[in-house]
């Protein structure tokens, strides 16, 4: 059923995009899930270790067993009578038997607890492969966003050097400027073109990244980032106070120390060496199983026969200690280098948190920044641009003020998306699939 559900969400995410002229985020987010080949190995990954648990179900289970046999002599020995007719020396049989484990010194509920501990390994592997795909559809979706957005850029910052050279070369003709500055304007206008056809470049990369992602030959137009939606969150994350940024850090480490994938998987490391080294030491425990078999014969002469029922005990108690106590050595190694991962594992995630924490606080910050700056930046340039054209601003001021505006612009552009790539990576550490519960805890809610 969980199945059956997940493709139903998967296909009414991705298929209206095929009749739609625009695709969203998450209709990406969806189709690149689809087209994992990492996480659909996982998912292999996940259903054998649970066949693993059945088999160690089963092998607690009576063992059972069925036999049958028969014989025909052809001839006889040099020394017998010979065989007149060789179906009269016709025999079958048929058997049957139980064998049963009766004790084991507890390795088969150690052995039962790994499995289970393995098995809970593979689903936070799955888990943490799920927000790796996630990630990479949320930087393909954003840098195919911010490459369009820089390519617009591109094109309106042409448009402007391009009616600056028109007014250049209208002063140029009536001697009103020099040979110099209409230069100038000539070798701004060929940068721009230039950086304009980079821009384009640059999209096509990133369509095409994003296309192998999803597993499509073409895509439609993307839908725009409403930037609205993170404005209170941009704003309180860019303006945070200490108190509030150190609260915030504590809030989170609890969440994301509870929920981290990787950190999880370290945990169930920890736990599986542990059992392991259990399950070394209970190899100096004796064996003792049961077993019950009958059967029945058929001859031509004594006709059908039922076999006698046996039931035996057999025990075995090992004497090579050497070896086990060498064995449990090595578990006890294996389980301490565990519980040093676990501690690496533990203190890189506080350093990732804390990087993840410090990013989202500076590209907020940024963001703000930058607004402010281009806001200068286009005020100057009218200001640049309406001396101009009154013959009072030179061509190198006015490309100094157009160059200061593309690069404000630019720049705005890329904090946008660089801050909803620190979002998407502390929604990734912390295992939160639900963007709106990420922005209320960030927002100390």
């Amino acid at each position: 059923m969980r199945k059956l559900l997940l493709f139903l969400n998967i296909f009414a995410l991705t298929v209206p995009w095929l009749f739609s002229e625009t695709i969203s985020l998450e209709q990406v987010r969806a189709l690149a899930l689809a087209n994992s080949r990492s996480l659909a190995k996982y998912s292999l990954t996940i259903q054998g270790a649970a066949l693993d648990e059945k088999s160690r179900i089963y092998s607690n289970l009576p063992s059972l067993s069925l036999g049958a046999s028969a014989s025909m002599s052809l001839w006889g020995s040099a020394n017998s009578a010979p065989i007149e007719n060789p179906f009269d020396t016709f025999s079958a049989g048929a058997s049957v038997s139980v064998s049963q484990k009766i004790f084991e010194g507890g390795k088969s509920s150690v052995q039962k607890a790994i499995n289970n501990i393995a098995s809970e390994s593979a689903r936070k592997d799955a888990q943490a492969e799920f927000f790796n795909v996630l990630d990479a559809a949320d930087s393909a979706y954003y840098s195919v966003l911010e490459a369009a957005a820089t390519l617009e850029a591109a094109e309106m910052a042409l448009n402007l050097v391009n009616a600056s050279l028109s007014i250049a070369e209208i002063r140029q003709s009536s001697g009103m400027i020099n040979q110099g500055d209409y230069l100038k304007a000539l070798a701004d206008k060929e940068s721009q073109e230039n950086s304009r056809n980079q821009a384009r470049r640059s999209l096509a990369l990133n369509v095409t990244k994003l296309k192998a992602l999803i597993g499509a030959s073409s895509i439609p137009e993307l839908e725009q980032i409403n930037f609205t939606v993170y404005e209170d969150l941009i704003s309180y994350l860019g303006n945070i106070s200490d108190e509030n940024a150190d609260s915030l850090y504590e809030q989170l480490w609890k969440m994301i120390a509870a929920s981290n994938p990787s950190l999880s998987k370290s945990a169930y490391a920890t736990q599986r060496a542990e059992k392991n080294f259990i399950l070394a030491k209970r190899a100096y425990s004796p064996n003792l199983s049961a077993s019950f078999s009958t059967g029945i014969n058929y001859t031509l002469d004594r006709g059908v026969e039922r076999s006698a029922g046996r039931v035996s005990l057999s025990a075995s108690i090992p004497i090579e200690y050497w070896v086990i106590s060498n064995n449990v050595e090595k578990s006890r190694l294996a389980m301490d280098a565990a519980s040093l991962d676990y501690t690496s594992a533990l203190i890189q995630l506080e350093t990732d948190l804390l990087n993840a924490i410090i990013n989202i606080f500076t590209q907020a910050e940024s963001v703000l920044s930058s607004r402010r700056s281009l806001e200068y930046a286009q005020i100057r340039y009218d200001y640049v641009e309406e001396r101009y054209r009154l013959s009072q601003s030179s061509v190198s001021e006015l490309g100094d003020a157009s160059s200061q505006l593309i690069s404000n612009r630019n720049k705005l552009i890329e904090d946008n998306y660089k801050f909803l790539q620190s979002l998407s990576r502390i929604r990734s550490l912390g295992a939160i699939d639900d963007e709106d519960r990420l922005i209320r805890l960030l927002m100390g809610n």
